[in-house]
């Protein structure tokens, strides 16, 4: 019987046409209704990002779509493996091989210089004009490369450079010692000059957004230094350190105006070599080795790129 008045609509159940909430109110209460100021918001946040997508497909996607389709084709346009093999062997391999060699000691080394000077930053007392000059003159020495960067060295640590000059009046002579500035020793020793200040400028941020909270915490429940940063300031600043070691890694793999000039072209760099390619120093049926050569490249960032994204994610896990 109950069962049956309330299948019937009695008074105040969800049969009731008048009841409230039931009926066709609820079911055009429940669509979301596009409005004026929703449409505008939703077209504002696709303003914002059409830019950047169309940055990213015009100076990314596309050139590097170009360049793998390239790499697969013959000069006269047929698919093959031919580019690959030979950018993969001989000198290439070789090229690649010391490219990775200085992109690697020139990325490790200056973080942890870079590292060390910009924590001296943070913590100095009274430091807000030490951190505008070191920022500003960290900004114009990272920016610094190419032709006037490599006849800065030459003319200072070169074979008569004036330091080469001041040293040999002291007894060292550091070309007698096995030290040549137009060597893969030099150019790391060169690198080391902008990529240090980009680390400083690329990871000040990142220290500067410990709370100084965290510290005092640690303090009173009796944690020293070293205890700190093993638990609290290290796994924070970890996944920081690991970007601005793969920016770096970055760079210095990328570069070719400084190394260009200093060398001659005489350091087997993946670079200069592509570099070489596109001045049109090309071998009859190898015009697109230099785009497997880039192939090469993109490769070997993306690596980088997984590297990165697992070990962040393995240091996300100290932060839970």
């Amino acid at each position: 019987m109950d069962q049956t008045v309330a299948a019937s609509g009695a008074p105040g159940s969800l049969a009731d046409p008048g009841a409230p909430g039931s009926g066709p109110d609820i079911v055009s209460g429940s669509r979301a209704r596009l409005t004026l100021p929703s449409a505008l918001r939703w077209l504002r946040l696709v303003l914002g990002i059409v830019p950047f997508g169309v940055y990213v497909t015009l100076g990314l996607l596309i050139p590097m779509i170009a360049v793998a389709i390239g790499a697969f084709k013959n000069p006269n346009g047929g698919f093959t493996l031919s580019n690959i093999r030979t950018a993969t062997s001989g000198i290439y391999l070789h090229g690649f091989e010391q490219s990775i060699i200085l992109s690697v000691v020139t990325s490790i080394l200056p973080a942890i210089f870079g590292l060390l000077i910009a924590y001296a930053i943070f913590t100095a007392k009274r430091g807000n004009l030490l951190r505008q000059v070191t920022v500003t003159a960290s900004g114009v020495f990272a920016n610094f490369g190419g032709v006037p960067l490599a006849f800065l060295f030459i003319a200072s640590l070169g074979s008569t450079g004036l330091i080469t000059h001041w040293l040999a009046n002291m007894g060292i002579d550091i070309y007698a010692n096995g030290f040549s500035l137009y060597s893969l020793t030099g150019v790391i020793v060169v690198y080391f000059y902008f990529q240090m200040p980009l680390m400083v400028l690329v990871i000040l941020p990142a220290l500067e957004g410990l709370r100084p909270s965290w510290r005092e915490a640690a303090e009173n429940m009796g944690a020293r230094t070293w205890d700190y940063w093993r638990f609290v300031g290290g796994p924070v600043l970890f996944p920081s350190f690991l970007g601005c070691v793969l920016l770096l890694f970055g760079s210095a793999l990328s570069a070719y105006a400084t190394a260009e000039a200093l060398t001659n072209g005489t350091i087997p760099l993946t670079s200069i070599q592509i570099g070489s390619f596109l001045n049109g120093n090309v071998i009859a049926g190898q015009e697109n080795v230099g785009k497997a050569l880039g192939l090469g490249m993109v490769v070997i960032i993306a690596v980088a790129m997984i590297f990165y994204v697992a070990l962040q994610r393995r240091a996300a896990k100290w932060l839970r």
